[in-house]
């Protein structure tokens, strides 16, 4: 099984470094040095990682062949694919590969179904769940502890305690001020 694990940014200085915004939970061994990736698009690839280190937060990766900052911002926007085993788990017990979430079934903790994971959008703050409801209309989802309160991969659902008006019409009013303007006051 494939799966997206970076994606190649800016090039980094004059020697074929580039910047990659890391999408995965494990770049220790997804992206170590002698990694060979395949890339979408499949004609830039594959990429072995020569060399990776972290630069003001951001992770620097040089691969072998690239070795000017053309070279290197040819590759730019280039997804980075490893071949995993899809029976290997993460080591958490919490965490999930995409994979694994994809097309489960989201309920409310009262059995009450809301609809099927269509996509998982990887955000800087957070992930999101894209949900599509029974009715073709999708719902974001954020994957938080305090809404999703489990993923039940043997049953294929995921359950989730919304706040109001995540997943309904219930939104509270927030203050008093907002109330005074819907009524006039």
């Amino acid at each position: 099984m494939q799966l997206v694990v970076a994606r190649i940014g800016r090039a980094h200085g004059i020697k074929g470094e580039v910047t990659v915004e890391v999408r995965t939970d494990e770049p220790e061994l997804r992206l170590a040095p002698g990694a060979v990736l395949a890339t979408d698009p499949a004609s830039a690839g594959p990429l072995t990682i020569e060399t990776g280190r972290v630069h003001s937060g951001r992770l620097l990766l040089r691969f072998e062949g690239v070795r000017d900052r053309n070279g290197a911002e040819a590759l730019r926007n280039t997804l980075l694919i490893a071949e995993i085993d899809p029976d290997v788990l993460p080591e958490e017990p919490d965490e999930y590969y995409d994979h694994q979430l994809m097309d489960l079934d989201v309920v409310l903790a009262d059995g009450t179904g809301i609809g099927r994971i269509t996509e998982i959008s990887h955000l800087p703050s957070q992930d999101l769940f894209i949900v599509e409801r029974p009715d073709g209309s999708e719902v974001m989802i954020p994957f938080v502890e305090e809404i999703v309160t489990e993923i039940d991969l043997t049953e294929q659902k995921a359950v989730i305690d919304p706040p109001p008006g995540l997943v309904d019409d219930r939104a509270e009013i927030a203050s008093q001020r907002d109330a005074d303007t819907e009524d006039g006051t």
